[in-house]
């Protein structure tokens, strides 16, 4: 009777013991403690990869001059306003814009004027379009020092090249499919690349009366013959000429990489609490024979 009632007390203990329950709890907070190390990792050497592409000063992006330009600024003025007209009523048309034009209207309109020593169209091709670029980044994060809002700040970075994009139509919107970025002595990381194509350069228009509304309206958009050539069809409804898919294939690709990252952790968590029941039974066998 005696041994009956140890054989009960020990089996009431194994099923009292926490140690399942700890090693659950112990691995979640492993597992968080893992994907916040991993995450941060990842971002500095993000940072790290994005520097050597970068410059800590920005290069200046020759902005049209507008001096005597009166009649071609009056031409471009009336092209815009009749393709607008146009697409306003529903009625068939076509822009078709040289580089200088676009240039032009860079200089020219306040609507553009945040592209003003920015961005500055170089040349046309058949299917792309090569951009002068000095794009402000974020640099590497840091502790705020001075008069800095917050408490992590950091110094900004400047990509200095030339960008090679074809344009593309999505959700309403005109954005730029990027091929490549071109910067002298270094090549920019391919990586990068896709993870900033579709460049959303006209996301700030949505909604506006003028190009806002002839975005939402386009039925194609291409480079052809030098010039970059907008067109409306009568009748017919605007599609995306990007697909969601390539918007997001290079957030899915990093979520998939910390994905495997966190499954192999946990399966070698996993493992060890495995291991770790197996001889906590063991030992208590023999307890159970007494």
């Amino acid at each position: 009777m005696k041994q009956g009632e140890e054989i009960q007390e020990t089996k009431e203990t194994s099923q009292k013991s926490p140690f399942a329950g700890c090693a659950i709890l112990l691995t979640a907070l492993l597992v968080m403690a893992f994907l916040v190390i991993f995450s941060v990792y990842v971002l500095f050497r993000q940072f790290d990869e994005i520097a050597k592409f970068t410059d800590v000063e920005a290069e200046k992006v020759g902005v049209e001059s507008l001096e005597d330009r009166e009649v071609e600024l009056n031409d471009l003025a009336e092209k815009l306003e009749l393709f607008r007209l146009a697409v306003r009523d529903d009625e068939a048309s076509v822009l078709e814009l040289s580089v200088g034009e676009m240039n032009l209207a860079i200089a020219a309109y306040e609507q553009l004027k945040d592209l003003r020593g920015t961005l500055r169209v170089r040349e046309i091709k058949e299917g792309e379009v090569y951009m002068e670029i000095s794009f402000r980044m974020n640099g590497k994060p840091r502790l705020a020092k001075g008069e800095e809002v917050g408490v992590i700040g950091s110094d900004p970075r400047f990509l200095n090249g030339v960008m090679v994009a074809e344009l593309g139509l999505l959700d309403g919107e005109v954005v730029l499919q990027v091929k490549d970025i071109e910067v002298e002595g270094v090549d920019v990381a391919k990586e990068f690349i896709e993870q900033m194509s579709p460049y959303r350069i006209a996301e700030k228009y949505k909604g506006d009366d003028g190009i806002g509304m002839v975005m939402t309206k386009l039925t194609g958009v291409e480079t052809k013959d030098g010039m970059v050539r907008f067109e409306k069809k009568e009748g017919v409804e605007p599609k995306d000429t990007v697909s969601s898919g390539e918007v997001d294939q290079a957030g899915r690709r990093l979520f998939m990489f910390m994905g495997v990252a966190a499954s192999l952790f946990l399966l070698f968590a996993g493992v060890v609490i495995f291991i770790g029941l197996r001889l906590k039974k063991r030992n208590e066998q023999p307890e159970l024979e007494k």
